[in-house]
């Protein structure tokens, strides 16, 4: 889980939240920086991770024979990914590219509808996250920062990193990589804390044991906490505008823009308060 949400943090294609990130209108490059933070904090973990693997099943020494890649399958997911980054590229749409994506796909291979049922629950659970993130004051939030984003890591662990991630957006301010590492990786603390932790303990179910993921899963919380320092000391904290919150200069002092007692230099705003 810790090694899908490190690989997965640094591309808008990688995760469901740097996902929503991009859609909003964050850059793609502005999320990129977080593979530093995650490369570093994989090769931490990866050394205790692989010693506990072996410990429980030796690694195979030859691959088994007769194994058939199933191309079709292949094609259509990079059909999927191809339809969603052109879409939202060209129209601000990315489900529109994903649905002619799977309808195209479905006259090369039929489309599993029996695996519907089983994601209509955990899809209706996470709208009303969202939803209910939607309708959190975000002013009352604490702003923005590199100490926000550091406990906003220890946060998804325990809080779905889907909604935390659509109060940032709504918020703005932030260091988009910084808080794709933070709420992408800093959720694989706990099983709950991504859309992948849920996926495997649905067909492993003692993953679900939070006592027992902590106590042997003890590594990630510490490579959490040396890659996100890694990544601060290396670029620093570089908040970037999205759509709704564009950054401007203030020449002088003085500047309507500014606030009270502020000198010149640049600022972050909301749309909103820029039409004030």
């Amino acid at each position: 889980m810790a090694a899908s949400n490190a690989g997965g943090s640094g591309s808008v294609v990688g995760d469901t939240t740097t996902t929503m990130m991009w859609i909003d209108g964050v850059s793609a490059f502005n999320v990129l920086h977080a593979y530093i933070a995650a490369g570093i904090a994989l090769l931490f973990f990866a050394w205790f991770a692989s010693r506990q693997q072996d410990k429980y099943q030796r690694i195979q020494k030859d691959a088994t024979p007769n194994i058939k890649i199933e191309w079709v399958k292949l094609f259509n997911i990079g059909l999927m990914l191809a339809g969603a980054i052109v879409s939202n590229i060209l129209y601000d749409m990315p489900a529109l590219g994903v649905w002619i994506a799977i309808l195209t796909g479905a006259f090369l291979r039929p489309i599993p509808w029996k695996e519907v049922p089983g994601a209509i629950k955990g899809t209706i659970f996470l709208l009303c996250l969202v939803f209910c993130a939607s309708l959190m004051p975000v002013e009352e939030l604490p702003n923005a920062s590199w100490i926000t984003a550091l406990a906003l890591g220890f946060l998804s662990s325990v809080f779905d990193n889907i909604p935390l991630t659509k109060l940032c957006l709504d918020q703005g301010h932030f260091d988009w990589g910084m808080l794709a590492y933070s709420v992408g990786f800093g959720g694989s603390m706990i099983w709950f804390g991504s859309s992948a932790g849920v996926a495997i303990t649905n067909k492993f179910p003692e993953g679900r044991d939070v006592i027992l993921w902590v106590k042997n899963g003890w590594h990630i919380a510490v490579a959490y906490v040396i890659g996100f320092f890694a990544l601060y000391l290396i670029m620093g904290w570089e908040p970037a505008d999205n759509k709704e919150h564009k950054i401007i200069n203030c020449p002088v002092p003085g500047c309507p823009m500014a606030k009270k007692g502020e000198s010149a230099g640049t600022r972050t705003i909301s749309f909103m308060e820029l039409t004030k």
